[in-house]
């Protein structure tokens, strides 16, 4: 696992992301940041945690896609945070009822490479404005470092037996997620979490100008 400081300022809150699979911190750029430093936590080609957490006051967690999953995965290696959110994601990643139906996912592994170098990131999002949008500024890593990424991280699924205890605190469900249903999701977190839905696709965050509004989330339940 590799991590990046999308904003380093010396503030005595620390924002931990997870980021999806694929992804590196450049589409993230434009998210600007008043009360917290952010570290990004990305390619999971390697699942173990560098311990980079150090001398912060408050911690909170901010998870999307498979980073729900790595998260989880990472419990007990995350200092105590005041706040886990799951955004578009669950435990369960790859999962006929509460993730990506199975068939689907191995769909999307059989076709990684194709896929990585055209429909995917366009069904990531709701708008095609926003897809041009990802484009000025899109994802720098290989695409066999991404295509790797997904093998790896589906058999670490395969392998790993997940019971869920609690631990996120809220869920954001965007209504036209395209990679991972909308319905199961909510299937998932029905019983597991507090949850609001948004008005966006799979990635969600140009609906945000900075972290601190995904935080604040919190505060509309």
């Amino acid at each position: 696992m590799q991590y990046h400081w999308i904003k380093k300022q010396n503030k005595p809150k620390l924002l931990i992301f997870f980021t999806g699979w694929s992804f590196d911190d450049k589409p993230f750029d434009f998210l600007d940041s008043r009360e917290f430093d952010v570290i990004m936590f990305y390619d999971y080609n390697d699942l173990s945690l560098p311990n980079v957490f150090e001398g912060y006051e408050e911690y909170y967690l901010v998870s999307w896609s498979m980073g729900v999953y790595t998260a989880f995965l990472n419990k007990d290696c995350l200092p105590k945070t005041k706040l886990k959110i799951a955004i578009n994601g669950t435990p369960y990643p790859v999962h006929n009822d509460y993730g990506i139906p199975e068939k689907l996912f191995l769909l999307t592994l059989k076709h990684a490479k194709t896929g990585l170098e055209g429909k995917f990131y366009q069904n990531i999002f709701f708008k095609r404005e926003e897809y041009e949008k990802y484009l000025l500024n899109p994802v720098r890593r290989s695409v066999e470092n991404r295509e790797n990424e997904l093998k790896s991280l589906y058999e670490n699924i395969r392998q790993n037996d997940l019971s869920y205890e609690k631990f996120y605190d809220l869920a954001l469900v965007s209504k036209y997620d395209k990679i991972i249903p909308t319905q199961n999701q909510i299937n998932f977190w029905r019983d597991n979490a507090r949850y609001i839905t948004l008005e966006s696709g799979h990635f969600p965050y140009y609906n945000f100008k900075d972290w601190d509004e995904i935080i604040n989330c919190n505060s509309i339940l």
